[in-house]
């Protein structure tokens, strides 16, 4: 492998390997590397808590491409290796084994890592802090058909896990220090016909609730809440939320936030390195306002968008991503400003079931969230692009 690239992509998910295309989309010759921290080819995180465990997707089919594509597209892989120093001066970057390489210009797609709980035992050996693909193959080999397991958490990981063990016919305790599940982005009304639905499946919700410490009785976990609950179960899902990986832009003095700094051309603050995916904190032109998203759409058109910039397109980042989830039979799509803490109107078709959720501010559409209802995505962000002024009269039967 030789030591210098015209291009060098730090991050191994989908927002480096969507670089990869985009840079290929404006230059076809120029030397890559992909440099990844798992051993792993490029995958789909979603599939992780979703399809791998309903039989919908085997692990096989989550790899964003094989290995013959990199190769075809002349880019050159450093997999299982974790980037540990950025010298922009000099245009190059250390890996934590002493390797190091030369760019003319850097993506940085570090994503992020998973909050870990600081409480006696919160690193007990075996406790999985869900991220990736590791993550999965660990616990799926234990999630067997009457074991237990406690799931900390109440936000997209923890309910979509919750409801994958409860469908493989697991015992599952969900702890979480919210009133209800999701509550940062469902309505009260929602998230509470929600969670009723997990409970009526056989989820045992703690809510309200934290654990204060984890240990074990020789064959179980032993999870201990602050509330007085001792809960004994063989498995422990943690999953809390994530923190921007941002040791490696710090060692280069970019400057950092809730991510990685950007402009509407996804550069940093410093010449020739670019920021997306996870970890970037950009401008989102839509709803004018520096964000981070952690989404899977966000990660695959930023990322391509990034490469193509890489490549001279100096393109404003312009787009609106969405996202989705699966809460056992409640599924749903949701695009812009989804935020619980705003106003919402809801046009129910089956009430708590089907139907679109509007989430307003100032009599204006931020976000909206269609439940149940698919490939209407782009008719809300028309509608959130419109920046206009509407009752509720005017939004009722708009998506159907």
């Amino acid at each position: 492998m030789k030591s210098d690239y015209d291009y060098v992509i730090v991050g191994g998910g989908l927002a480096g390997a969507s670089a990869v295309e985009g840079i290929r989309e404006r230059d076809a010759a120029g030397s890559i590397l992909l440099i990844g921290e798992e051993v792993h080819l490029p995958y789909d995180r979603p599939p992780l808590s979703k399809k791998l465990w309903f039989g919908k997707k085997n692990v096989e089919d989550i790899f964003l491409h094989d290995r013959a594509f990199y190769d075809t597209h002349g880019v050159a892989l450093a997999l299982g290796a974790a980037a540990s120093r950025l010298d922009p001066a000099a245009k190059r970057i250390t890996l934590a084994g002493g390797a190091t390489y030369g760019y003319g210009k850097l993506l940085l797609a570090t994503g992020c890592k998973p909050r870990h709980l600081d409480i006696p035992g919160g690193d007990l050996d075996g406790i999985c802090y869900f991220r990736d693909l590791d993550d999965y193959l660990h616990t799926r080999g234990k999630a067997a058909e009457g074991k237990s397991a406690v799931v900390v958490g109440g936000g997209f990981i923890g309910s979509e896990l919750a409801a994958a063990l409860n469908i493989n016919k697991l015992d599952v305790t969900m702890i979480f220090p919210g009133e209800l599940l999701c509550d940062r982005v469902l309505p009260d009304y929602l998230g509470r016909a929600v969670q009723q639905r997990y409970q009526e499946k056989g989820v045992r919700i703690l809510a309200s609730d934290k654990p204060v410490s984890f240990g074990n009785n020789g064959n179980q976990f032993v999870t201990r809440t602050w509330k007085g609950e001792t809960i004994a179960s063989d498995i422990v899902i943690v999953g809390v939320g994530v923190v921007p990986d941002l040791e490696l832009a710090r060692s280069g003095g970019l400057e950092v936030g809730n991510g990685i700094v950007v402009n509407e051309y996804l550069e940093t603050s410093s010449p020739d390195i670019y920021a997306a995916g996870d970890n970037a904190f950009f401008p989102y032109r839509v709803l004018g306002q520096a964000m981070r998203i952690e989404h899977w759409d966000h990660a695959l058109i930023q990322g391509r968008w990034a490469g193509r910039n890489m490549a001279g397109a100096h393109e404003p980042y312009t787009h609106l991503p969405y996202f989705f989830s699966d809460l056992f039979e409640f599924g749903y799509e949701a695009t812009g400003e989804v935020d619980s803490r705003l106003e919402t109107f809801a046009d129910w078709q089956k009430e708590n079931e089907t139907g679109v959720i509007y989430y307003l501010r100032d009599g204006k559409v931020r976000g909206v969230m269609m439940c149940n209802v698919w490939d209407k995505v782009e008719t809300a962000r028309e509608l959130i692009r419109k920046d206009e002024t509407v009752s509720p009269e005017k939004l009722r039967g708009l998506i159907r």
